[in-house]
């Protein structure tokens, strides 16, 4: 966590650090990305996020930039692509930008349809602004039980992560605890009755 927090302050003036974190549950994605400029580039990127060059960021303005990032970013499973949607994002405060601390923070996820058993392969690639990019890509521990992470997978620069990973059944106790109560209480009468009422042998 130390190493983690100390990051964004340690890249390079004149590179836009991108760090990506994908938690995968069995019937999503999700994914967070903080970005954070170096100070040389850090009014470049301001602008691109003030549209309106007013000096204040509004909550419309950090969603289109947000969009625009999640445009640049591709995210498949098994070869086929998801669809990622924005959950919601924040940026820093412009002075803290513009000192080079501050950083724009994107959260997003993609539903994941129902996969049989067994291992899948997610591929998660960030094209946006690779000229003074610095890319940073992991996948989180799964919260589930039913995934297992196999192996993380990545190119030179970090761009791209392929995250091997084994989807175990669903556990048969829940199975079992999805029969209604109801039910299972009219099957016990049945039983009682029938019980009762049947032939009795003669002695």
């Amino acid at each position: 966590m130390l190493l983690s927090a100390r990051t964004p302050s340690a890249h390079r003036l004149d590179e836009f650090l991108q760090a990506a974190r994908l938690g995968v549950d069995p019937d999503r994605v999700e994914i967070a990305l903080d970005l954070t400029p170096g100070i040389a580039i850090a009014a470049e990127v301001v602008t691109a996020i003030d549209r309106d060059a007013n000096g204040s960021i509004t909550d419309g303005e950090a969603r289109a930039f947000a969009d625009a990032v999640l445009r640049a970013v591709r995210l498949d499973l098994d070869g086929a692509p998801l669809r990622l949607a924005l959950a919601d994002s924040a940026v820093a405060a412009i002075d803290t930008m513009l000192a080079g601390d501050g950083a724009v923070r994107i959260r997003a996820t993609a539903a994941i349809p129902s996969l049989a058993e067994g291992r899948h392969h997610l591929h998660f690639r960030n094209d946006y602004r690779p000229a003074i990019g610095v890319y940073l890509a992991n996948a989180l521990v799964p919260t589930s039980d039913r995934i297992a992470l196999m192996a993380q997978r990545r190119n030179v620069d970090q761009r791209d992560l392929t995250v091997d990973y084994n989807l175990r059944a669903e556990p048969v106790a829940r199975v079992r605890q999805a029969v209604p109560l109801g039910v299972a209480g009219v099957l016990v009468v049945a039983v009682q009755v029938w019980w009762r009422r049947r032939p009795t042998e003669s002695a």
